[in-house]
């Protein structure tokens, strides 16, 4: 019996760590972001996920350095996806002959 236990535990490894790496980033979240900010954030990763997993990364990032000094509110949320929405956007131009 502990052998099955202990095989079936080596056959999915990373899965452990993976639910507390998800769970730690979440905690992240929680704790820099108002509860605007994050339902706010959560509607964006409904939308568009890559633009929310960018957010939360560099959130992750600022808070991990130290630079984070307060919480992050609603408005503050909106100018870090106008920044980063604004990087990526294309402009086109249609002319017609």
């Amino acid at each position: 019996m502990m052998d099955e236990q202990h095989k079936e535990a080596q056959q999915r490894p990373g899965s452990q760590d993976d639910a507390s790496r998800r769970a730690m980033r979440e905690n992240v979240i929680r704790i820099a972001l108002t509860s605007e900010a994050r339902q706010r954030l959560t509607n964006v990763r409904m939308v568009k996920p890559e633009v929310a997993h960018a957010i939360e990364e560099y959130i992750i990032q600022l808070v991990s350095s130290g630079r984070l000094k307060r919480t992050i509110d609603d408005e503050q949320l909106k100018e870090l996806l106008q920044t980063i929405q604004g990087t990526g956007k294309k402009e086109f131009k249609i002319r017609r002959i």
